[in-house]
């Protein structure tokens, strides 16, 4: 039942130390904590009738120091268990984080980034209150219970033989119920994670939704998800409800049960007032541990349906992996290294794909090409018809089911995914901002990049004269998503952004396509400068931003169709002439 959460064991392997020290005061505690009854015992049997003796005193001073023990290695429990609690979470949440971020999109086209973020936050947090909290009340209350048992066997066998039989059948409907619980809390955490990705959906998309003036739709589509998380809570907690009184009533009813047999043998003689004392205090003690561990089996079971979703994300493999030969050594720079003098030459052979979340339709349909190092190429054609597929596996966001794909003569599967990525700078058709400064978004290709560098960059792409029109300059901050500059500047920005990378291969998707005239053209000029000794791959839907490229290709359902300059193509008078006709009315 609790398999997840032996998944969890890794994570505190590298803890041996801090697990061993609150080990040992958690038993130090429990031990001191079971030694007082025994103390109380003296006290009681002693008696009082002549005034308090010096043994008595002593004995006072011994049930204090007990007291003491019992309250330092408490807290030295606490503080190395909650520091655990904490350490763990925060290394499980960093292990999934950065595991999910190697995915390729094809986990994405699955997978809600809500859903990620329920697991990465909610789960985790479930994770912590089990180990920073329950399960530390979990072993103790399993100390005191197994050491109340053995004294109270000790101090009365034939009466506590009676109640613990009673107890060990208690266990086995508990058992049943628990696994109802278990059910219902993945459950739960599962309709959270649904509400989750709803939200954060909807948040990254408010302008959308308040132009249509859908505000009422999407609260009302949350508040359904959340209800239904709300009902499937409840639920849960039902049954664990059932499972908490289940479990208290009948044992204690089994206690209360020892307790009238240990009077009864008060009153024959065969115990003493001191020993029924202290028979008392570990029912007592033997009661209070198992009602809380009952709590913390509640805890336990809610744990590992969070445990299990958790490590359902890292035993996914993305289907896109560095060659072992990368993965052994450390990163590499000297493939990327050799490619900036010269460009890159990429060659398409025969390339089939199909996207996975789209098997019966193919993206590229037997296409090739080859493109020499420092040219510049463009690629046009309808919507759909393969363009960005080309530079999805160019980068290696996928891999085609057939065919290759060559950058120097030599597969890109070869390459690890850093030096082949490395080798490249982009400019995508949204341009993504992060919620930091300019000059951290421009320098996101190149952290190292000293701050001259980065106007310099900014200069080409004419994005200096805006930036230092803000209030804060290149330290002004872009707010999330770049809602705090509009589209032209984010695409600047962009721009500036690939210009400081400074790659052999430059890959332009519509990187003008949110300008105004006249900075299309100072950009595009700036651009131009960019590309002279690289490759050049551009994505236009605008003809005239491609027109002085070297070739053209046009793409027609994940075909080539046609390939030339675009003077040529208008001649041939086929779908690229179709398209400039509708472009500049000819």
């Amino acid at each position: 039942m609790t398999h997840p959460l032996k998944s969890l064991i890794p994570f505190f392997a590298p803890y041996k130390r801090q697990i061993a020290i609150a080990g040992m005061a958690l038993l130090a505690a429990a031990l001191a904590t079971l030694a007082l009854p025994v103390v109380l015992r003296g006290l009681i049997d002693a008696g009082f009738s002549q005034g308090i003796s010096d043994a008595q005193q002593a004995k006072f001073i011994v049930v204090f120091g007990v007291a003491v023990a019992i309250g330092v290695f408490t807290a030295l429990r606490f503080y190395m268990v909650s520091w655990l609690g904490e350490r763990v979470t925060a290394d499980v949440r960093s292990k999934v984080y950065a595991h999910v971020i190697y995915q390729s999109p094809e986990f994405f086209e699955t997978t809600r980034s809500g859903e990620v973020l329920s697991r990465l936050n909610t789960d985790t947090t479930v994770i912590q209150t089990l180990v920073g909290s329950s399960l530390s009340m979990g072993l103790r209350s399993s100390v005191m219970m197994l050491g109340a048992i053995a004294m109270l066997v000790y101090t009365a066998p034939m009466v506590m033989g009676l109640v613990l039989l009673l107890i060990v059948l208690v266990v086995i409907p508990a058992v049943s119920i628990g696994r109802r619980v278990r059910k219902l809390s993945r459950s739960s955490q599962d309709r959270v994670a649904d509400a989750s990705a709803i939200a954060a959906e909807v948040l990254t998309s408010v302008p959308l939704v308040q132009s249509y003036a859908q505000e009422a739709r999407e609260a009302t589509r949350y508040e359904a998800s959340n209800e239904t998380a709300f009902n499937v809570a409840v639920r849960r907690n039902r049954t664990r409800a059932v499972l908490t009184a289940f479990v208290i009533v009948t044992i204690f009813s089994a206690l209360l049960f020892g307790l009238y047999l240990g009077v009864q043998a008060v009153m024959t003689g065969r115990l003493t007032a001191g020993e029924l004392g202290q028979l008392v205090l570990y029912v007592i003690f033997l009661g209070s541990s198992l009602a809380v561990m009952s709590e913390v089996w509640g805890d336990v079971l809610r744990a590992a349906g969070a445990a299990e979703r958790l490590m359902e994300l890292l035993a996914i493999q993305s289907k896109v992996q560095s060659p072992a030969r990368a993965q052994t050594f450390p990163v590499r720079t000297e493939f990327v290294e050799v490619l900036k003098p010269f460009g890159a030459e990429i060659r398409f052979d025969q390339v089939t794909f199909h996207y996975p979340s789209r098997p019966e339709r193919k993206a590229l349909d037997n296409l090739s090409f080859h493109i020499q190092s420092g040219e510049t190429v463009a690629l046009v054609g309808p919507s759909g018809a393969g363009k960005t597929t080309v530079f999805q596996l160019l980068q290696r966001f996928y891999d085609a089911q057939s065919g290759s794909i060559c950058m120097n003569g030599v597969a890109i599967q070869a390459l690890s995914l850093f030096d082949l990525r490395r080798s490249m700078a982009l400019v995508p058709q949204e341009s993504t901002l992060f919620s930091c400064s300019v000059e951290d978004n421009i320098k996101y290709g190149e952290p190292s990049a000293s701050p001259e560098l980065v106007r310099l960059a900014a200069k080409a792409a004419e994005a200096d004269g805006f930036i230092n029109d803000l209030p804060d300059g290149y330290q002004s901050q872009t707010g999330e998503r770049g809602v705090r500059l509009s589209g032209g500047q984010k695409q600047r920005i962009a721009i500036a952004r690939a210009m400081l990378r400074d790659a052999p291969l430059l890959l332009l998707d519509e990187a003008t396509s949110a300008l105004d005239a006249q900075s299309e053209q100072a950009v595009q000029q700036a651009l131009e400068a960019a590309m002279a000794g690289r490759t050049t791959l551009v994505i236009a839907h605008r003809l005239a931003t491609v027109q002085a490229a070297d070739r053209i290709l046009v793409l027609d359902q994940g075909r080539l169709v046609e390939e030339g300059t675009h003077t040529t193509l208008v001649a041939q008078g086929g779908l690229y002439a179709k398209l400039a006709a509708l472009q500049f009315n000819q």
